[in-house]
């Protein structure tokens, strides 16, 4: 069976939902998993505009990261694969990556509950890492606030 997630984030246009959805008052967007056994986590992430992909974009990570809005409980240090969409652009971005920040339900500041997830230093982690910040630009010098900072 193959582990799976959607996950919209605002401005992509649809959002994912199934049985299983969170509801829309605990997390935009809105999250779907499965995830069984040891394997690690498969993650459909779509940012379909520049302030969300600001939102979430980890920069201070040393291979760069994003943050995944999710109920799902990780433990620090799962590997995680995510297909990524980023704005108008088609393509599905291959990343590889583990979870190094849990912002849990219920924090401070009303954040999002989610994962943090660190891209590997791979050549996929690398090429994602350019893409977003080409695509954040100047934009990635704003103090205004992030999902976890």
């Amino acid at each position: 069976m193959t582990d799976a997630a959607n996950t919209n984030i605002a401005g992509a246009g649809t959002v994912a939902t199934s049985p299983l959805s969170v509801p829309p008052q605990q997390v935009s967007p809105v999250a779907f998993e499965r995830r069984t056994g040891p394997r690690p986590s498969v993650l459909s992430l779509n940012i379909g505009s520049k302030s969300a992909l600001y939102a979430a974009y980890m920069p201070s990570l040393r291979n760069g990261g994003i943050f995944i809005p999710t109920a799902r409980t990780y433990a620090l240090g799962d590997e995680v694969f995510m297909l990524l969409s980023l704005m108008d652009d088609s393509a599905k971005l291959p990343i590889a990556g583990s979870v190094v920040w849990i912002t849990p339900a219920g924090a401070q500041n009303s954040k999002a509950q989610g994962i943090g997830v660190q891209f590997k230093s791979d050549e996929s982690g690398v090429d994602a890492r350019r893409k977003i910040e080409v695509l954040l630009g100047g934009v990635m010098q704003s103090s205004r606030p992030t999902h976890t900072i």
